[in-house]
């Protein structure tokens, strides 16, 4: 494993990025969270966040702390990665009905309203959103990244874990990472 660069699970949210940061830890490799945000029925597994992250734009001094770590990112704040670190992005990939749905149940168990904006809109946002993310990943010379399907993850997690364990440099426990992923949780399938 590259102790320099910095690990980042990204996508969009509800996409199974914490499934990912779940195996990563079960794998052996350090996570960077500070456990604010706890557990609930939509992620009961925890949502091993890293409040810092979402201030990378005017906050970036912890990074030094994050090589050799994985740490979670949604993919809007990718683009405010400084350019002086070595990343190496897992980037989450889930169909976009199952994304809507579940972001759509995890509103209302909040009280949240669900309504704002359609289901058709809001899957043009994110696809456009990710179509954006993925073109400016590729120009990144100091970011190498690799994409995971939620589903395959789920369905075949030893092949899944064996494929991001070759990508961060083959030093993970293949069996651990593979024997976290909950299929149970897989609960807005399409």
């Amino acid at each position: 494993m590259d102790q320099d660069a910095i690990t980042i699970v990204s996508g969009l949210p509800r996409s199974g990025t914490s499934m990912m940061m779940r195996m990563l830890g079960a794998g052996g490799m350090e996570i960077l969270t500070d456990s604010i945000r706890t557990a609930d029925e939509d992620n009961p597994q925890g949502y091993y966040e890293f409040e810092r992250v979402k201030q990378i734009e005017h906050d970036q001094a912890w990074l030094a702390d994050a090589r050799g770590k994985a740490v979670k990112m949604i993919s809007a704040l990718l683009k405010h990665l400084p350019r002086n670190y070595s990343y190496k992005v897992i980037f989450m990939r889930r169909k976009m009905e199952e994304i809507l749905a579940s972001q759509k149940q995890m509103l209302t168990r909040r009280g949240e309203p669900t309504g704002t904006v359609g289901d058709v809109k809001m899957a043009d946002i994110f696809r456009r959103h990710l179509a954006e993310v993925e073109a400016w990943l590729a120009q990144q010379p100091n970011i190498e990244v690799i994409y995971v399907q939620y589903d395959q993850a789920v369905q075949e997690p030893i092949a899944q874990a064996q494929k991001v364990n070759h990508f961060l440099g083959s030093s993970l426990n293949v069996q651990n990472m593979a024997r976290v992923v909950d299929s149970t949780l897989y609960r807005q399938r399409r």
